[in-house]
């Protein structure tokens, strides 16, 4: 739910804001539609952290020269079913978008796409590409690094990425959609609670002397991030780097990190088309009957309610599709004056 400080705003009001403030950083018309549209529907679904409220730093980083607007991925590798790009410090949100676009038609033609690239930007929202497969009737995976903003178990330093992994199946009225990064809490999380004054239901980071806190603004001034599992998200995040690194022959954690801003990185994004790989109805069957064993499962607090991933970020959606997307004014008035 929407903080009580926020106010409701029409997607297309705000989808025709961010578009004027692109096409004047140097976006052309079209990339300024798909753009405004990927912010905007991000909002849209509740996740508010790479949404709006991320769109003033995008222009600032467009402003500094570490986001080109102007520029396209380039091929580097065609092999059957995989590609690897450039993406030439292009928007990351749009090569993203470009990127599973490749791996959906490959999927077309081999049952299943695999693209890699490098050089690229943060892609923001990563669940949206994983939503964007799933709507063509492709299972869709993508993974990314980021800057070092993790300490690895047992580590005293932020030498790892939160690295973000998604899965995505199709489904409807919603695709079944699992969307997390690495870390026990998003740092849009922690910076969420922190404007409201609140703390993480559990801990959730370090303090700069190393104690667990769950106090958002504690981890924000350290910088140390708790990895989901301890062990196990600090091992994922790891492999994550390693795979998108490996494979677009981008920059690892480690080299993003030595730069002045979180650019440069590099991501995976896999397509799976499963009316060749799978009877359909068959495939709805065992997802359905998967939903129904989860959502079936009585909660532990009374009248609670157990969900399957993707679950809540569809009624969030019908809630600001019917009464407008919350926004904070502050950021509304920051962002109207970009």
């Amino acid at each position: 739910m929407a903080d009580t400080s926020t106010r409701r705003i029409d997607y297309k009001e705000i989808k025709n804001t961010l578009y004027g403030v692109l096409l004047k950083n140097g976006f052309s018309k079209e990339d300024a539609d798909i753009c405004s549209g990927l912010f905007t529907d991000t909002s849209l679904d509740g996740v508010y952290s790479h949404g709006l409220n991320r769109f003033p730093l995008f222009i600032e980083n467009v402003r500094k020269g570490f986001v080109k607007p102007d520029k396209q991925p380039t091929l580097k590798q065609s092999l059957n079913n995989f590609e690897k790009w450039d993406g030439n410090l292009g928007p990351g949100n749009l090569n993203a978008k470009f990127c599973m676009d490749r791996a959906i038609n490959l999927a077309r033609e081999y049952g299943t796409g695999i693209v890699s690239i490098g050089n690229s930007n943060h892609w923001l929202r990563g669940g949206a590409y994983g939503l964007q497969a799933a709507n063509q009737n492709c299972i869709g995976i993508c993974m990314t690094n980021t800057m070092p903003n993790m300490p690895p178990w047992g580590g005293k330093k932020t030498t790892i990425g939160n690295n973000p992994f998604i899965i995505s199946v199709p489904h409807k009225p919603y695709p079944v959609l699992l969307d997390m990064a690495m870390s026990q809490f998003s740092y849009g999380k922690f910076e969420i609670l922190r404007e409201q004054g609140k703390m993480l239901p559990m801990d959730g980071g370090y303090n700069k002397d190393f104690e667990l806190t769950n106090d958002p603004d504690q981890i924000l001034e350290s910088m140390m991030a708790l990895p989901m599992g301890y062990w196990k998200g600090s091992g994922l995040a790891i492999m994550i780097d390693m795979l998108v690194a490996v494979l677009s022959g981008g920059m690892t954690t480690s080299e993003i990190g030595e730069l002045e801003a979180e650019y440069g990185l590099s991501q995976l994004f896999i397509a799976l088309d499963t009316e060749q790989l799978s009877n359909v109805g068959l495939a709805d069957r065992i997802i359905q009957s998967i939903i129904d064993s989860v959502n079936n499962t009585n909660p532990i607090e009374s009248g609670g309610n157990v969900f399957h991933p993707g679950e809540q970020t569809y009624l969030r959606r019908l809630e600001n599709e019917k009464l407008g997307i919350p926004v904070n004014p502050d950021k509304w008035k920051q962002i109207t004056e970009l």
